[in-house]
């Protein structure tokens, strides 16, 4: 419980945030696994959902949703998939 009324606020500050960071990250995470069946599937319209996937990863590092070091892992990891399931013979 809080003691004055700046703590509240906090509170109720941290609160929002935590749902909308929660509610991001849980987006982000179902795009992803998204991504990856569509390239296990060889499905055609695999390429512009990673290109939409890469965008979001982005912008979830961008406000510090997660780090930029895990960004940049799951970009490569994501991208390196694609690359050797659609890569040309």
């Amino acid at each position: 419980m809080p003691n004055s009324k700046s703590a509240a606020k906090n509170l109720r500050k941290s609160i929002k945030r935590r749902t909308k960071n929660v509610k991001m990250k849980n987006n982000l995470y179902d795009l992803i696994k998204k991504g990856r069946k569509a390239i296990e599937a060889k499905d055609a319209k695999a390429k512009d959902l990673i290109a939409k996937i890469l965008v979001a990863i982005d912008k979830a590092a961008q406000k510090g949703v997660i780090k930029k070091n895990t960004r940049d892992r799951y970009k490569s990891r994501l991208q390196k998939k694609f690359n050797q399931t659609f890569k040309k013979a």
